[in-house]
């Protein structure tokens, strides 16, 4: 059989294309106008090879802090000019005023003009060719799902929703009772088994994605096509690694009762030596965020006694780690009882939040205080955030697996907290919980880095809705 598949580059892969890429287009920016034009601020050579270092690894972070590795951002030519503009005034700030590591400040003002502007332009340049010519074809991946037919819809779109350049081009029905003849009504086109190979090479596919959890529908016959598919260098994963490959959430609607077997803990649970650290380093932020706290206070006093009457402080039951009931503490942002008829989730726009309460919430300042709980042990900065007991209740009834998140601290800023908005349904409880089992799952210093950056654009961009309070 000849195999024809196209090259494809997993997300990962993606956004280490694009740092590489951001880097060198602007080193070989810098090299051409340094030869090309009287410009001597920055020059690539040996001697002062630590110049084009630091200056790489400001564009990287800068570019991590402005969103310009988020893929979503990176294949919008509007969104990625935003964070361009913002990446490179911040990276061309930062290095005029980073001592010794740079080069010295020039005498010619000039010189700073063309150094911004061959970053600039060398980002912009790279980036538009990326949206334009690579973002929409390059990185297309064609697969074939083998699943039960009424499982497909819902499938296909959490794949699809996730990454638009994952392409689900047919599927092989693996529910017994059904035949695999095409129907009108199917969402995708249905493969007759024994033309699979042929679809396979006629459409490209290069992976077969294998989402039946009925024994009895891969049959001996579909057993020989897939192992003769592999023998061929065709990749055949299972659903519920590429579905957390792909979005980082743990599709916990899938694995049903046999959760804990696809789900090995994170071995940075029990890592002493990662937990002392991360300790060591929560204290340290959690003072840093008190001193900064009670220097606002005078300015939420004020704030509050033109827009937000009332008690400074607000208290409220959450659920910790092993289940523990601690109280947490926050500037107060919604009006007096504001939950008179019970309690309901938080929401966008709430209209219990007064309009001093608002701008607290959107600029995070209303977490302040939870930089006690954090000091006491109650929280952490990084974690599932704490929900109230009451519905901690009513959710856990809902998913089986809802307290598994409870077996770390609770956080200030999480994997969920970063990536989705706020829970106001079930529906959206679960969708959080996908991303704090991610975060269990996987838990490391590298993935804490990451939510820190996120966390630092989400308050930078102003997107305070982003977090549940």
């Amino acid at each position: 059989m000849v195999i024809n598949k196209k090259i494809h580059f997993e997300i990962s892969e993606r956004k280490v294309l694009l740092r590489l890429f951001d880097v060198l287009s602007v080193m070989l920016a810098l090299y051409f106008v340094s030869m090309v034009f009287d410009f001597n601020y920055f020059k690539i050579a040996k001697t002062n090879y630590l110049w084009t270092i630091v200056l790489g690894i400001y564009l990287t972070v800068f570019g991590t802090v402005f969103e310009m590795y988020n893929l979503q951002v990176a294949n919008n030519q509007f969104q990625v000019i935003k964070s361009i503009v913002l990446t490179a005034s911040t990276t061309v700030l930062i290095y005029l005023l980073t001592p010794i590591y740079t080069p010295v400040l020039p005498t010619n003002r000039i010189q700073i003009v063309i150094f911004y502007v061959a970053i600039f332009l060398s980002l912009f340049l790279w980036r538009m060719t990326y949206v334009l010519f690579l973002a929409s074809n390059r990185f297309t991946k064609k697969v074939i799902l083998i699943c039960d037919k009424d499982q497909l819809k819902e499938l296909v779109l959490g794949l699809e929703n996730a990454d638009p350049h994952y392409k689900v081009m047919g599927y092989i029905n693996s529910d017994s009772t059904n035949d695999n003849k095409n129907d009108k009504s199917d969402f995708i086109k249905n493969i007759n088994l024994e033309k699979l190979q042929q679809f396979v090479i006629e459409n490209s596919v290069s992976e077969v994605v294998i989402a039946s959890q009925k024994t009895d529908g891969i049959t001996i016959s579909l057993y020989n096509k897939l192992i003769h598919l592999l023998e061929n260098g065709y990749i055949i994963r299972e659903y519920t690694q590429v579905y957390e490959s792909i979005t980082q959430r743990i599709p916990v609607q899938y694995v049903a009762r046999d959760f804990y077997r696809f789900f090995p803990f994170s071995r940075s649970n029990q890592n002493h030596l990662y937990l002392f650290v991360v300790r060591i380093l929560e204290i340290l932020i959690s003072l840093i965020g008190l001193v900064i706290g009670i220097l606002l206070v005078p300015f939420i006093l004020l704030g509050n006694c033109i827009g937000n009457r009332g008690e400074l402080f607000y208290t409220q039951e959450r659920v910790g780690i092993n289940g523990k009931v601690f109280k947490i503490l926050k500037f107060r942002t919604m009006k007096k009882n504001s939950e008179s008829n019970g309690a309901v989730f938080a929401t966008i726009n709430d209209f219990r939040a007064t309009s001093f309460g608002k701008f607290l919430r959107k600029s995070r300042i209303d977490e302040f205080p939870q930089f006690i709980n954090i000091l006491k042990g109650e929280m952490a900065v990084i974690g599932p955030r704490p929900e109230r007991p009451v519905f901690v209740k009513e959710i856990a009834n809902v998913m089986p697996f809802y307290e598994t998140r409870h077996v770390i601290k609770p956080g200030l800023t999480g994997w969920a907290q970063v990536n989705y908005s706020y829970g106001e349904t079930i529906d959206d409880s679960l969708i959080k919980l996908q991303y704090d089992l991610y975060y269990i799952k996987h838990r490391s210093i590298f993935l804490d880095i990451n939510i820190v950056f996120k966390t630092i654009s989400t308050i930078l961009f102003y997107r305070g809705n982003k977090f549940f309070f």
